[in-house]
């Protein structure tokens, strides 16, 4: 046909176009929303079934008279009755807003301080020398150690649950950054200084985003060692000026043997440090992973 190029070198052409289109084509992940059905059988389903799973076994060993003895385990109705007369009495949310409160600050005030040092830890050879080995050694220490010092040297008030948050924050996000720096090929970083993006500037276009999904993952477990060191703060520190936070409630049930009002308390534990990951981290991971083409849209 007139005005067809039909040589070798135009049909080498259109087959890597067509190569390249159909690669392209590959990595395109269709956007749209995903059904409702699909949801609530992927995501909402299963976490039921597991509760469901877990009352079932629970009602059993209390039916079956498996632990006869109500003083060791109530009833899941028990239980129940017992967070309903909380929440009709409008002390639930009391519980849950003191320790929330005092776990959100904690670790907001953990994050100010640990992503500085943790950039300064992975960027500064002397320094992850003489600090690198403490923070390890810090993040595996528990959290309950740290109780009974604060408590001596701030005395029972609230700065001593921030110091014991932090104390057991910090550690987990500088680490967390330290492993995302780490991480950073280095063919980013020579780019970045052959683009003129040096010092605080490469540090923040380069590093840092980079660093992400590390850093992310240090949030996480420092967020979890911030709750765990809260409750630990609340339970061996309780004291009526400090409030009654979910701590405070666990350790009130143990005072009373009131099992039902311990079982209240290690419920809510598990549930507000559930919905702080489902609300907060798991959509910040998700966004994180996303946006470097490592979870497919679904």
């Amino acid at each position: 046909m007139a005005g067809t190029d039909t040589t070798p070198a135009a049909r080498d052409g259109g087959d890597l176009a067509g190569l390249e289109a159909g690669l392209d084509a590959l990595e395109t992940v269709p956007e749209g929303r995903t059904p409702l059905r699909r949801t609530l059988l992927d995501k909402v389903l299963p976490p039921v079934l597991a509760v469901l799973l877990v009352l079932a076994v629970w009602q059993a060993l209390v039916s079956f008279r498996i632990v006869d003895d109500p003083s060791r385990l109530p009833a899941p109705l028990d239980v129940w009755d017992v967070v309903r007369r909380s929440w009709l009495r409008g002390e639930l949310l009391g519980y849950i807003w003191t320790s929330v409160s005092r776990g959100l600050l904690g670790f907001c005030l953990a994050l100010l301080i640990g992503t500085p040092l943790g950039l300064l830890v992975a960027r500064v050879r002397f320094v992850r020398a003489a600090l690198g080995p403490i923070l390890s050694g810090l993040q595996s220490l528990p959290s309950v150690a740290w109780v009974p010092p604060a408590v001596i040297w701030l005395g029972l008030n609230n700065s001593m649950m921030y110091a014991v948050i932090l104390l057991g924050a910090v550690p987990s996000i500088a680490n967390g950054l330290v492993s995302g720096v780490d991480q950073v090929p280095p063919l980013f970083l020579r780019a970045g200084r052959t683009l003129g993006a040096t010092g605080l500037r490469g540090t923040w276009h380069i590093v840092l985003p980079a660093a992400l999904p590390g850093y992310v993952a240090g949030l996480k477990q420092g967020w979890a060692f911030s709750w765990r060191s809260l409750m630990a703060a609340e339970i061996i520190a309780s004291f009526p000026d400090l409030g009654v936070g979910l701590g405070q409630l666990l350790e009130n049930g143990r005072n009373a043997s009131d099992m039902a009002m311990v079982f209240e308390a290690i419920l809510l534990i598990l549930v507000v440090g559930v919905a702080i990951d489902l609300l907060i981290f798991s959509p910040l991971e998700r966004w994180v992973l996303r946006s470097r083409g490592l979870l497919v849209r679904g």
